[in-house]
């Protein structure tokens, strides 16, 4: 999707958004396969806005400030720095704290909106 639509009037149904998908590498990968999908609908400057989704698996990354809405899916997200792990299911809002060092254990593909610092 063209990011020259932003400021347009379009919609897109994020829930079947076509999106490009990719291995989760293996460094990144406890319990796998993992695959992720992304589809970058806009730009605002330096913030990135897209539809994310995860295959079941365990993986690990390190965080961008982002917000979140998951459309589909359930999940965990555990942080290394001992903050309480979120629950994920359609309908949560989340945020991730730059630099934190997560653990994403997703028991059903999980799909989500994000809001994200590129």
């Amino acid at each position: 999707m063209s990011t020259e639509n932003l400021l347009n009037n379009y919609a897109v149904l994020a829930t079947t958004a076509e999106l490009d998908y990719q291995p989760v590498p293996a460094e990144k990968t406890i319990q796998g396969p993992a695959r992720v999908g992304v589809a970058e609908l806009a730009a605002l400057g330096d913030v990135a806005i897209g539809v994310w989704e995860m295959s079941p698996s365990v993986t690990t990354d390190v965080e961008v400030d982002e917000c979140f809405v998951v459309l589909a899916g359930a999940g965990t997200v555990a942080f290394d720095d001992g903050t309480p792990s979120l629950t994920l299911a359609p309908g949560v809002v989340g945020f991730l704290k730059a630099g934190t060092a997560t653990t994403w254990s997703i028991s059903q593909t999980l799909r989500k909106i994000y809001i994200a610092k590129a």
